[in-house]
């Protein structure tokens, strides 16, 4: 007997409604211009979990049922008119659900390349398809739908990295905890997944044991490869607000546009709670919502991503015919040949320099501070260890969350590092307590963070903090050190700018540089945005010079 998720026939909210829209006879319409009819019976297979990609399916006559094959749920039932498809249908993730007639149906299947085309050009196709695309996914995550099942211990460090990697990616899976026997053995079925440490079962019974991140996302099909047949003529590394602005601009003007990104698209700015000086949003923005939309547009307009995909090497064409192009070398060993390199990688937070970091990180010290993070160490203390602004964010909203907050400055206040509104709001919290003047000198526990001592640098005393949580958010280091002699460097390793008529051109003609990883940036949302928007131009204007002269 098939468990039904709340199958969408009657929306109720506003996100089901956004989720399942009513398609016009007018878009109908349009859309069977650029589709292939074709009849199914019923049980016929439309698309099935692990195919490398699917179509977008139209239901002209008669219902579909979109399909969970781990426990064979029925996630969606969907009658004509109506159509299937999500997020992955426009990343180019495989597929992780299974599609079948619910009865003898008719339906409409198209093709990626007219599907992308017409979501470019036909404005109010995007403005149904997109946003339902995106509730869709939402609903899955929200449902803990989609195919995937982990079965972990709360406090495992590769439980607790692969689910924060899912969670970043908006990957939607359905999470049991070890200790809840019951739920184990429902989720285990027949599959044999051992006792201990982390496992995944994918679509049936492809089962996963310890998997790494890059293990899962593969076999999960999330990963995005670079087309290394492709001639870009922009490939963008890092997809924070700077390289997203840089893809969004770059691939609405026309240009051939890769983003290249390491962890999960959005960056930093992704783990932001809330950001509430953005301009236009009155009541705040989170920075997944942000950067989601953000990767949304960039896809709209035809720019393709490789992530998880970290560069690691940049070079020139080695060969006659080289035209002054540049080689990315990717960590997966694929190398992609581009025009211009727009460098929007950004920095990390510092290590705290402790002699037994490693051994909490993943079960007590965290670099992020998300709804997932702040679920690890609900009803317990967190320390954070920052006066910065994502220090700022991280504190309230933990504070929803936690018992209590300790937040580590050197500093003697807040003012100088942190903006006003943020400052305010932790000064007037009864949830925060501020310990100026100190820094974190050990992190004690058994296999699991349980005190984190600090001592004040003007007194020396110590004192031990009882805590589940520690997130250093001290200063930042930039993404630099692969590049070599590539390009000028300053003295902390931040890319130096305002060659060649540009301010985001560095020493090397056709490389250019914007946001956090640049030399003197202000380290801000906005400002990466703007620069990432600006610099379309001047790469407009290196190409427009470089085809003169040739």
């Amino acid at each position: 007997m098939r468990a039904k998720l709340d199958p969408p026939s009657n929306p109720s909210t506003d996100l089901e409604r956004t989720a399942y829209p009513t398609l016009s006879p007018g878009l109908m319409q349009e859309l069977e211009a650029i589709g292939e009819r074709r009849k199914i019976e019923a049980g016929g297979v439309i698309f099935e979990v692990g195919q490398p990609d699917y179509e977008l399916v139209v239901v002209l006559e008669g219902t579909v049922n979109v399909l969970e094959r781990h426990g064979d749920r029925i996630v969606a039932s969907l009658p004509a008119p109506n159509f299937v498809g999500e997020l992955s249908l426009l990343l180019g993730q495989s597929v992780f659900m299974a599609c079948e007639a619910a009865e003898p149906s008719l339906i409409l299947t198209i093709p990626h390349d007219r599907l992308k085309e017409a979501l470019r050009t036909n404005t109010a196709l995007a403005d149904v398809l997109l946003p339902a695309f995106s509730a869709r996914r939402q609903i899955l995550i929200e449902s803990g739908s989609g195919g995937l099942t982990l079965i972990g211990e709360r406090d495992g460090a590769r439980t607790n990295q692969v689910r924060s990697f899912l969670e970043r990616n908006r990957v939607p899976f359905c999470y049991v905890d070890r200790s809840e026997p019951d739920r184990v053995a429902r989720a285990k079925e027949d599959c044999d997944v051992g006792d201990s440490g982390l496992t995944a079962i994918i679509g049936h019974s492809d089962v996963l044991l310890e998997p790494t991140v890059n293990e899962l996302a593969d076999r999960l099909g999330i990963s995005a490869r670079a087309d290394t047949k492709q001639r870009f003529d922009m490939v963008v590394i890092g997809g924070g607000p700077a390289g997203l602005a840089a893809a969004v601009y770059g691939a609405s003007e026309g240009l051939k546009t890769l983003v290249v990104e390491d962890t999960a698209v959005g960056g930093q700015a992704s783990t932001s709670s809330r950001i509430e000086n953005y301009l236009g949003f009155s009541t705040g923005v989170s920075g997944a919502e942000l950067t989601q939309q953000a990767e949304l547009q960039a896809v709209k307009f035809g720019a393709q991503f490789a992530a998880p995909r970290r560069a690691v090497s940049l070079s020139r064409v080695d060969s006659a015919d080289n035209d002054g192009d540049f080689l990315v070398g990717l960590n997966d060993g694929t190398k992609v040949r581009s025009r211009t390199v727009v460098l929007a990688n950004g920095v990390q937070y510092r290590r705290l320099a402790l002699e037994n970091l490693e051994q909490f990180e993943g079960t007590g010290v965290y670099y992020a501070a998300t709804d997932f993070e702040a679920s690890l160490c609900r009803g317990a203390d967190a320390v954070i260890v920052g006066g910065g602004n994502s220090a700022g964010q991280a504190a309230m909203h933990l504070a929803q969350t936690a018992a209590h907050v300790q937040l580590v400055i050197r500093r003697e206040g807040l003012a100088a590092s942190m903006s006003s509104y943020l400052s305010n709001r932790i000064l007037n919290s009864q949830h925060v307590t501020i310990h100026k003047r100190s820094e974190v000198v050990e992190l004690s526990g058994k296999g699991v963070l349980a005190s984190v001592s600090i001592k004040n640098v003007e007194t020396g005393k110590i004192e031990a903090l009882q805590a589940r949580a520690l997130f250093p958010m001290i200063g930042a280091a930039p993404f630099t050190e692969w590049l070599g002699d590539a390009i000028e460097l300053d003295e902390r390793g931040y890319v130096k700018t305002g060659y060649h008529g540009s301010p985001y051109g560095t020493s090397t003609p056709g490389i250019f540089a914007v946001g956090d990883i640049r030399s003197n940036s202000v380290k801000r949302v906005a400002s990466a945005v703007g620069e990432g928007s600006v610099v379309v131009s001047s790469i407009h204007a290196f190409l427009i010079g470089k085809q003169q002269a040739e």
